[in-house]
């Protein structure tokens, strides 16, 4: 596939933990927009939750993609917890639903950054294992996606250097967020250059000059050099677009669809050059 754009559930709900009957509201706002992919965390999936199959028939009807499904881990001591492996069997089977879907990790952020090698080693590997199994069992990608809140793992530019040597790039793949990139004082494009052989799955919202959440393109995140360094390098998986305080404006809707005409304006034109 050609690279398209889609729209990440936290910009309705931004609490990954916040269970939500929210697809139908999701999909018709996404469609509007003139998106066509779909990454949700599953706490927003409501009556699709065991219904894989309908949801899938109702994409199909407005002509939408599952791109992922967002289910974060924390891999205390380096391994799933009972409850993070009961989700990732149940949705294994329920991305096999969905050819080309893959399984977007976020790693939650702990109380403080105490331990902190220590508990970067111990996320590593819960997710290098988490991937093997996802690929070699299921033939599921999986996909790692840092976050910036302050006492994220994974903030900084050392931090990141410790991922991106830790990752198995055969099994586990990485989400670079151009938003938390700059939320951690680096540079999203080079960044993104950085990390290319890892990259699986890319999104982007954007951040002002004194790192504040912001709408589409009014902050200071390069995205036309983000997309040109992903076309140039080969990149052809989805582009998730998100507003991280869209669940603050009175009508989600209207966000959403600004997002979709942010794409079609901005970047659109630079992947069907």
């Amino acid at each position: 596939m050609t690279i398209n754009f889609g729209c990440q559930g936290s910009t309705w709900v931004l609490d990954y933990d916040v269970e939500v009957d929210k697809m139908d509201q999701v999909m018709d706002d996404i469609e509007n927009a003139g998106l066509v992919g779909v990454d949700v965390q599953i706490t927003l999936l409501g009556k699709y939750q065991n219904e894989p199959k309908k949801l899938k028939e109702e994409l199909d009807r407005r002509g939408l993609k599952l791109a992922a499904l967002t289910i974060p881990h924390a891999f205390e001591g380096g391994y799933s917890s009972e409850k993070e492996r009961t989700l990732e069997n149940h949705f294994f089977e329920y991305l096999k639903h969905f050819p080309g879907a893959i399984m977007n990790v976020p790693s939650r952020s702990g109380e403080n950054r105490n331990n902190l090698l220590q508990r970067q080693k111990e996320i590593i590997k819960g997710a290098n294992d988490l991937g093997k199994r996802a690929y070699e069992e299921h033939g599921i990608t999986t996909s790692m996606h840092p976050i910036s809140y302050e006492t994220s793992y994974w903030k900084y530019k050392e931090d990141y250097d410790v991922l991106f040597n830790g990752l198995d790039p055969k099994y586990m793949g990485y989400t670079p967020d151009a938003g938390h990139i700059a939320m951690g004082g680096m540079n999203a494009p080079e960044i993104i250059k950085e990390a290319l052989p890892l990259i699986k799955h890319v999104h982007f919202k954007d951040v002002s000059k004194d790192l504040s959440w912001i709408n589409m393109g009014e902050g200071s995140i390069d995205f036309k050099k983000c997309t040109e360094i992903l076309i140039n390098n080969g990149y052809e998986d989805w582009i998730i677009l998100e507003d991280e305080i869209g669940e603050t404006h009175s009508n989600i809707s209207q966000v959403v669809k600004d997002l979709g005409n942010y794409a079609k304006q901005n970047l659109q034109p630079i992947i069907r050059k």
